[in-house]
């Protein structure tokens, strides 16, 4: 759910050093929002791209792995003493939740209790431009597994931390306060945690504490799988075959974790404080209004338990019709779990057996076509992390691909407000961005199409698409909206050739045939009847659509769509992706 993370080095003071160090001059962008100098330095060059491509600078998961394994032998060395720590994240779940089961099973074999813990970070919120919808999500999430913990006599300390930088030092004071000498946590892949967890595993060993940070958000780790070559797969393609055969010749990546085991009873009065201690409420800058609170509760409860309903009903009512109904947003047909899956309310992992075990074979690319289906959507979250992983500049305000940087955007505030309130005179566009506003939620083929006409109708910079996305979501996952975004605006990795632009009139005729998804969305339009919906201005619907108030088409498609090819050619220079 994260946005951009700090490169290495320190952010420089002036133009002249940041180019010595592997920055530009960002100006336009901090001016549009899109580098937010609060916490990140300026726009990293190409050249250093290059660097990271060539393998001359360290990846931040290299960091990491390096710690883990020169600390392994010394932090296993140090003793349990009085209890242990889990540490939650974007992995809100206690069924098949790695890091916690390690946890439980450490404090069980040691007769010691094990104290769960979250950090409420409203810096954090902000740098990753967390949306408000989303951080009420997790605290109402929270909540409930406080209460699914306490069932287990298993306490959960949740504490806003105000300065992001101090979270580190504030957890470590945290285990020495419980007599805590081992701390588990599941990895996340941004730059920023993965460096954090590199220092607090050096940290926490000088102070006596092991930080084992461990794989769980993939299926498969990233690292595992290699091309032919020997190197990162940047197309989706190949690497689902190889991340289909690496499950099938290591099946055990399916097996799932028990929840934890109860702590002794005597843990309700030895943490009393604990318990009877409430959830935080969001920080003022993420907080909803009353009619936002009450309107996005009633759309998405909260909870492991609902997740685990939502899959049920899914794989029982709508799995096998999946391939033919997925792509038509006013179907109703798609699971409505990625909430889930981006909290962790859910695994990737359980969804995954799930889905393989009601199917007709084993084989994740084999029998019935809905399900295999809805298993290779699922597997893009692996992929777009793994991709994270190996190019970390895509976290640091640099497309997939560094030369697309040369593309000269524009910054029509006017044309950029249309899009975000649904007023751009094209009907499917408005229809996706009203339902984001009101949800929460974009149906993906909508993310799509909304994508691809800002980029290549509108000509905006897609990186304030991405982040508009990321503070409206609720869903809102780092690595899948930028590489979602990378896809439509050509950018990214395996993306659409940029010469390939959605023409936005026939996306709707294409996927909302019958207006049903528009005329929802878009009640001034709701009793124009046929095709003429998706372009009710120049297909005999004027009068009804001016008298509602609807607005005429802010640019003309086909002259849009000469003005990006040719934008596109003179930024890369050349007439191919």
């Amino acid at each position: 759910m994260k946005r951009k993370a700090s490169p290495q080095l320190e952010a420089p003071q002036k133009r002249r050093k940041s180019e010595e160090a592997g920055f530009k001059d960002s100006t336009l962008e901090e001016q549009c929002n899109i580098v937010d100098r609060q916490f990140y330095p300026p726009e990293m060059t190409n050249e250093r791209c290059a660097q990271y491509n060539a393998n001359k600078i360290e990846r931040p998961i290299q960091t990491l792995n390096k710690v883990q394994e020169a600390t392994e032998a010394p932090r296993n060395l140090i003793d349990v003493n009085h209890a242990v720590v889990h540490w939650f994240k974007c992995d809100l779940r206690t069924y098949d939740n790695k890091s916690l089961h390690l946890a439980s099973k450490l404090a069980k074999s040691h007769g010691v209790p094990l104290i769960c813990l979250h950090i409420v970070s409203p810096q954090d919120y902000q740098a990753h431009m967390t949306s408000p919808v989303r951080v009420d999500f997790v605290l109402r999430t929270l909540a409930v597994l406080k209460e699914d913990l306490a069932k287990l006599n298993i306490p959960l300390h949740v504490e806003t931390v105000e300065k992001r930088k101090t979270i580190p030092r504030r957890i470590l004071e945290l285990c020495k306060q419980w007599g805590a000498r081992h701390l588990f946590c599941n990895i996340e892949y941004e730059v920023d945690e993965l460096r954090r967890e590199a220092l607090m595993t050096r940290t926490g060993l000088e102070e006596g504490i092991a930080v084992t940070a461990v794989h769980d958000t993939c299926v498969v780790a990233p690292g595992e799988l290699s091309s032919g070559s020997g190197g990162q797969y940047a197309v989706y393609s190949p690497w689902y075959r190889a991340w289909v055969a690496y499950i099938h010749r290591h099946p055990q990546q399916l097996q799932l974790f028990d929840p934890p085991l109860p702590n002794p009873k005597a843990s309700r009065e030895d943490f009393k404080d604990i318990f009877d201690s409430g959830i935080p409420e969001a920080p003022e800058n993420k907080s909803l209004t009353n009619e936002e609170k009450t309107r996005f509760r009633s759309m998405w409860p909260p909870g492991e338990q609902e997740a685990h309903e939502r899959l049920d009903k899914f794989l029982k009512e709508k799995a096998e019709k999946y391939k033919d109904t997925r792509n038509f947003p006013a179907a109703n047909s798609t699971a409505l779990l990625s909430v889930h899956l981006a909290s962790g309310t859910l695994s990737a992992r359980t969804a995954i057996a799930r889905a393989r075990d009601i199917n007709t074979t084993d084989a994740l690319d084999g029998g019935h076509i809905g399900i295999k289906g809805w298993i290779s959507e699922i597997a893009w979250r692996d992929f777009y992390k793994h991709v994270l992983v190996h190019w970390p500049y895509i976290c640091m305000n640099k497309p997939f691909k560094p030369e697309y940087t040369s593309i000269k955007w524009e910054y029509s505030e006017s044309l950029f407000q249309k899009w975000c309130t649904g007023q751009t005179g094209f009907p499917f566009i408005d229809a996706a961005m009203r339902q984001l506003n009101y949800m929460g939620y974009m149906h993906n083929r909508a993310r799509m199409g909304v994508a691809s006409f800002l980029a290549k109708d509108l000509l905006i910079d897609w990186r304030r698409g991405e982040r508009y996305f990321m503070e409206h979501l609720i869903d809102g996952d780092f690595a899948s909206n930028n590489g979602g975004w990378g896809f439509s605006a050509s950018t990214g990795v395996d993306p659409q050739p940029y010469f390939r632009i959605f023409n936005p009139y026939l996306q709707g005729e294409k996927f909302d045939p019958d207006g049903m998804y528009i005329r929802k969305w878009v009640p001034e339009l709701k009793d124009i009847k046929g095709k003429a919906i998706h372009d009710p201005y120049e297909r005999g619907a004027e009068r009804e659509a001016k008298r509602n108030g609807y607005p005429r088409a802010c640019v003309d498609h086909k002259a849009s769509r000469a003005r990006a090819l040719a934008k596109y050619k003179e930024g890369l220079g050349r007439d191919t992706a």
